[in-house]
């Protein structure tokens, strides 16, 4: 007997959650909502601790968006089993619509259409049908199925991010005292709690910002996302070593510590 499919629900606002909770009830009534949560911290912690085979996650959450929290749940999701199916909750103007469509990503937009709603619950339910074939045809979770994935949460990630002004020094300020830092010194930023780590080859500074706030500033050219929190200038990456669990450890110039570079972004460190 095929067990029934399960969802978790990741929603800050209460009354939208039980909406979408009653009206997953009418449509799909075979489905189970293990659990609903108000923000994105919540969410990732959830799904990892459920595994459930659905997730609907709201873009705008306190603590982290619904993009931020796929993106570490793409990072911390176990190996053995299948990623669960994401649907995107979204009151997001067409741009932000078109890039949903485009990655062939399933989203609602509120307040939810129940004609819309049952017309994803066909897509989620022909979807999970196809990957309980093909995992009884191979055990194993389909590599090529969490590539897919991924590709898709690099394209959201990269859509997403807005166009800034490009950042040429980073002003770390400690007590009346601000360091001036070059970007072109910087080997890595890192997030620390409500701060970013600023690491040249001499030192490290502290600067109060987000790593989300930081991003656009940067030239996506010299400096990669490694890592959820971790940004790095290429021309500092001495090498990258691939592991078995797809993750990748690079070794830095001018630094004596290694990083870890996750499955989301591995895809940058190919040979040519």
């Amino acid at each position: 007997m095929t067990p029934s499919p399960r969802a978790l629900i990741a929603e800050d606002e209460p009354l939208l959650a039980a909406g979408l909770r009653a009206d997953l009830a009418l449509a799909w009534p075979e489905l189970q909502v293990q659990a609903s949560v108000g923000d994105g911290l919540q969410a990732t912690q959830q799904a990892l601790a459920l595994r459930p085979d659905v997730c609907f996650f709201d873009i705008r959450m306190p603590g982290c968006t619904g993009l931020e929290a796929a993106q570490a749940l793409a990072e911390d999701w176990p190996e053995d089993a299948p990623f669960p199916l994401l649907v995107f909750v979204t009151a997001y103007d067409d741009y932000a619509l078109q890039a949903f469509e485009a990655q062939a990503v399933d989203y609602l937009v509120k307040p939810v259409d129940r004609t819309r709603l049952a017309a994803c619950v066909s897509r989620l339910q022909a979807r999970l049908l196809e990957r309980a074939q093909a995992i009884a045809a191979a055990p194993q979770p389909s590599a090529d199925a969490l590539e897919q994935t991924l590709t898709q949460l690099r394209g959201l990630l990269s859509a997403a991010a807005p166009a800034a002004a490009r950042l040429a020094v980073v002003q770390a300020q400690v007590g009346n005292l601000v360091h001036l830092v070059p970007v072109e010194e910087v080997v890595y930023f890192e997030a620390a709690d409500k701060y970013v780590r600023v690491v040249t080859a001499a030192r490290e500074h502290l600067i109060r910002t987000s790593l989300r706030e930081l991003l656009p500033q940067l030239d996506p050219q010299h400096f990669w996302q490694v890592h959820r929190g971790t940004v790095v200038q290429a021309r500092c990456i001495a090498s990258a070593r691939r592991e078995e669990s797809g993750k990748v450890t690079l070794q830095l110039r001018g630094r004596p510590e290694t990083l870890t570079a996750s499955r989301l972004y591995a895809h940058l460190f190919k040979g040519m």
